[in-house]
């Protein structure tokens, strides 16, 4: 049985995600402790959280960056919010995927069903010895979810680590935006193609962050390409 972490203030909504969550077969938890949700969902310790944008105390974004420091779970944004750029912000802070409220049962379980799957089911990166990819020197542990580059490491969350699995072990060549989408989501009829842009987006920090600057070009109407001999590396200046 997966379990699940609710982060929803509205007790109606809450009780009614709950019910319908246990209705499906899955474990759930309410959080109580608003004011300290990083410690109530480290000891919940979910397979998945479903979280709401307005909180009180700190929003969703917040407590989204606050919970992708001691876990890879996905987190799916629940929220009234419907506009476009709070979705953006919701991917960027950490999040996998995004519902609007009122929330449609049938969407929400069948996102929570494939981020589950990509997780830990039956598409999920299988732990074998050669969980590990090289390009140049630059290091992706696969199992750990960590890129390294010249004894630095960068830790991904799980949609990240999937886009870097593909583009490194594809280096030089182009992949198609098509195939990245379907690697990374079942439905990807209920996926904004923005949605792949946001996570590329945060990969190429995750690069930026150990020194590499450029390695993923944007190949206009294509795809993107990866390529190591293409990176500007940063250097400090006396």
């Amino acid at each position: 049985m997966y379990n699940l972490f609710i982060v929803e203030d509205d007790d109606k909504i809450s009780g009614l995600l709950m019910q319908s969550l246990v209705k499906y077969g899955f474990g759930a938890v309410r959080a109580e402790r608003f004011h300290d949700l990083k410690r109530e969902m480290a000891e919940a310790q979910p397979d998945l959280i479903l979280l709401d944008i307005h909180l009180p105390h700190f929003d969703g974004y917040y407590w989204c960056r606050q919970f992708r420091t001691v876990t890879s779970a996905p987190i799916i944004f629940v929220s009234a919010r419907a506009g476009e750029m709070d979705q953006v912000m919701a991917i960027e802070n950490g999040g996998d995927d995004y519902v609007t409220k009122p929330i449609p049962l049938d969407l929400l379980l069948a996102k929570i069903k494939s981020l589950l799957r990509r997780a830990y089911g039956e598409y999920a990166m299988a732990a074998v010895p050669s969980m590990e990819l090289e390009a140049g020197g630059l290091k992706l542990h696969i199992s750990r979810g960590e890129l390294e580059w010249q004894g630095k490491l960068s830790p991904l969350t799980k949609n990240e680590c999937q886009l870097a699995e593909i583009l490194i072990g594809q280096a030089g060549r182009i992949v198609a935006r098509e195939r990245l989408l379907e690697t990374l989501w079942d439905d990807v009829q209920f996926v904004d193609d923005n949605t792949l842009s946001v996570n590329v987006t945060r990969l190429r920090k995750k690069l930026e962050e150990l020194g590499l600057i450029g390695v993923i070009e944007t190949v206009r109407g294509q795809g993107y390409k990866f390529e190591l001999k293409a990176a500007r590396q940063e250097t400090v200046q006396e």
